[in-house]
């Protein structure tokens, strides 16, 4: 699909007030991508879908993966469930220069348009442009230099043939990626001003940079509207607190608001969001939370079960989170609950160790020992909260993952406006 006329129908409906919205899947995680994908199957909407600078760039991300090697993972993920890889809309989230910020901001931002290139040569087409971090040799970035450094990133992307391709996306007024550290009393809403203020500096970034006919495929500007999460801790949308900024959206030509961290708000709250012009809606750790839960629902089972050689699957995370603690330890107080905030927190640092080996093993000895029993659907009912009966899948454990993960799918499909 091209998705410059997708966000240019999408956005004329919004800003003209019809409900209309679209989620971003911002996930890497290959069986929580499958069934989006299935759950898209039976549609003909665009599946946006996308990737931070940390999970994927040049140097392989978190995740092993170039931008190129993404884009080919999903591909085939796709094909593989009967969903056409042209209905894919690709985006890169905060391409800037943050996972070399410790560097000096010179070789970061040169580093940061290398990655802007990667993204825009494989294909993708939604760019967020975000260079609001301080590089290791400054302790404040000023919002006009945050701006400049946009458009230079923009000017990299341009450069590579973006003309046609890409749309982009701006702001960076955003809570921290994964959630709060701490617990907080309240989160301030982006004043309008101040939303105006970002645009306005970038169009006149974009200009010195030589790039102003870019502006016109800017589709979103990055603001706060009070939502966020920690470990045990949502901020629910309230509409009224954000009214003015919402209002201001009318001020700002041809864009609408994305809205990033709102995981684990309420379907009603997301649909509010949409109506407040919040027409891209950012989820991440609530969907890999929700393949958590399945596979802690699956064991739940197996213990009832008895196998003879039981999988172990908690036990391994656990020995995998204790043996690697570093994406998991800055995001969990070290307290008489911890063992509880890092299995069970709302940021879902278990999404990390999934890939390593010894989870790879016990996990499919779990869904193998789950598919070789007898069905019993009162014990399925117990801890997967439903007897599956009508579900498509064709084994007991892809029926409890599909079911786990979809719910969240519908819940942000249904506020979007999906029928």
């Amino acid at each position: 699909m091209n998705a410059r006329d997708v966000f240019a129908d999408l956005i004329e409906a919004n800003r003209a007030g019809a409900r209309r919205g679209i989620p971003s899947w911002c996930t890497a995680h290959p069986e929580t991508l499958t069934t989006i994908l299935c759950a898209y199957r039976d549609s003909d909407q665009p599946i946006l879908i996308e990737a931070t600078c940390n999970q994927v760039n040049q140097d392989g991300g978190y995740t092993g993966m170039t931008p190129a090697d993404f884009r080919r993972f999903v591909e085939s993920l796709a094909q593989k469930v009967g969903v056409d890889p042209l209905r894919l809309i690709l985006g890169g989230d905060h391409l800037g220069p943050n996972p070399w910020r410790r560097l000096p901001a010179r070789e970061a931002m040169a580093r940061a348009c290398d990655l802007t290139r990667g993204f825009v040569e494989a294909g993708f087409a939604k760019i967020h442009l975000d260079a609001s971090m301080a590089c290791g040799d400054e302790t404040h970035v000023a919002e006009a230099t945050i701006a400049e450094r946009a458009a230079a990133l923009c000017a990299a992307a341009e450069s590579v043939g973006a003309r046609d391709a890409c749309i982009y996306v701006i702001g960076t007024e955003v809570p921290i990626p994964g959630g709060e550290l701490k617990p907080l009393d309240a989160l301030a809403v982006t004043a309008p001003e101040a939303a105006r203020r970002t645009y306005d500096l970038h169009k006149g970034a974009f200009a010195a940079r030589g790039v102003a006919a870019a502006l016109e495929r800017v589709v979103a500007l990055v603001v706060q509207p009070g939502v966020d999460m920690g470990n045990n801790q949502v901020f629910d949308y309230d509409a009224g607190k954000a009214a003015r900024l919402s209002a201001a959206v009318a001020e700002i030509p041809g864009v609408v608001y994305e809205a990033h961290s709102t995981d684990y708000q309420s379907e009603a709250a997301l649909g509010q969001l949409v109506a407040s012009h919040f027409a891209i809606l950012k989820v991440g750790p609530m969907l890999t939370f929700a393949f958590r839960e399945a596979v802690f629902a699956l064991a739940a089972i197996e213990d009832q079960l008895r196998p003879a050689s039981p999988s172990g699957i908690v036990a391994a995370l656990e020995q995998a989170m204790d043996a690697r603690s570093g994406d998991w330890r800055g995001y969990v107080a070290a307290d008489g609950a911890e063992r509880v905030t890092r299995l069970f927190g709302l940021s879902d640092r278990i999404r990390y160790y999934w890939p390593q080996s010894q989870v790879q093993s016990a996990l499919r000895r779990l869904f193998a020992n789950i598919d070789a029993a007898p069905l019993s659907l009162g014990l399925v009912s117990q801890f997967a909260g439903d007897m599956l009966r009508e579900r498509r899948e064709t084994s007991l454990s892809q029926r409890v993952v599909a079911a786990k993960v979809e719910a969240v799918l519908e819940r942000y499909r249904r506020a979007c406006g999906a029928r």
